[in-house]
């Protein structure tokens, strides 16, 4: 905008804008972030406002009000009796949203060559709770296909893409995981509402009133076939349900060599039965190579690292 008013040298000037804010605000809010996630932090499960300021060379009050903004928006959360901070599980959230979109926007070539090479849909998933959810689906070219079934959700422990996204939990977990889910599948039965997407078709949800025949019977069914998933680096789910549908699922791993999600084809099993034992090698092959632009070791797949998980 110009001034009417003329400048020192007679031309026109132009009207002072406000100074671009500082962005050395921004830069001390994530400093306290960094020094909450910092392993003596980690370490001691939090931190107080002194010891805080403390590390960051900052004025105590000031260092209070910014932890008490940043608890407001999720991002650090204070122990209401050892009043130590620690990160939020909000920044936890954005990082996890932020994964999968970046898992989403990569993976499309992945699930292409899968889907290519088996002529069958292929799907992302990852786990939510007890269900797993698919996150993106590549098209076959069948006449009769699985359609695409982004943001549908079916119970976990009786898939193969389930099996395989907790086969790197250790015991107590994957125990905890399994009397906590199974039984909720349990006592919800069948709701009569039939689900016709591909990983439903695959557990035996597809038909109301459909007879389960899962060989995961037990938990020590389910400990049993996660030991057989790390040793052949892929699941397999072959008509264990009475709706002739079978399926392969693999996992992908990221740079932590944490199972983050896992690639699945289900298909009918007059088609795509006889080919079950191939399809779970491609589809493990091909997820290695996608966990490698995540970061994970070229390892990963012959040595899953056992991990502790909530659920």
């Amino acid at each position: 905008m110009i001034d009417s008013s003329n400048s020192a040298n007679g031309a026109p000037g132009i009207i002072a804008r406000p100074a671009r804010r500082n962005s050395s605000g921004l830069r001390r809010d994530l400093q306290l972030l960094e020094i909450l996630g910092s392993p003596e932090a980690v370490a001691a499960s939090g931190l107080g406002v002194s010891k805080v300021a403390e590390i960051a060379g900052r004025d105590k009050a000031q260092v209070s009000r910014t932890l008490a903004t940043l608890a407001e928006a999720g991002l650090v959360s204070r122990d209401p009796e050892s009043l130590l901070y620690t990160l939020g599980y909000g920044l936890y959230a954005l990082a996890a949203r932020t994964a999968e979109a970046r898992m989403v926007s990569v993976s499309a070539p992945y699930l292409k060559r899968v889907s290519a090479a088996t002529h069958e849909t292929t799907h992302l998933c990852v786990l939510r709770g007890g269900t797993v959810l698919t996150l993106k689906s590549e098209m076959s070219n069948h006449t009769y296909r699985a359609l695409g079934w982004e943001g549908v959700s079916v119970d976990a422990w009786g898939t193969s893409a389930g099996r395989v996204l907790v086969s790197d939990w250790d015991v107590l977990a994957l125990k905890d995981w399994y009397d906590t889910h199974a039984a909720k599948v349990a006592a919800q039965g069948d709701s009569g509402q039939p689900d016709l997407s591909p990983l439903a078709l695959e557990s035996g949800q597809g038909q109301p009133g459909s007879q389960r025949q899962s060989k995961i019977q037990t938990f020590d069914d389910l400990r049993s076939e996660v030991g057989l998933i790390r040793q052949r680096g892929y699941a397999v789910v072959d008509e264990e349900f009475e709706l002739g549908v079978v399926g392969v699922s693999a996992p992908v791993y990221d740079f932590k060599q944490r199972i983050v999600a896992a690639f699945n084809v289900s298909a009918p099993k007059q088609r795509f039965g006889r080919h079950l034992e191939q399809a779970g090698a491609l589809a493990a092959k091909v997820a290695m190579e996608f966990s490698a632009t995540l970061g994970a070791p070229v390892e990963t797949n012959t040595a899953p690292h056992v991990r502790p998980m909530k659920t």
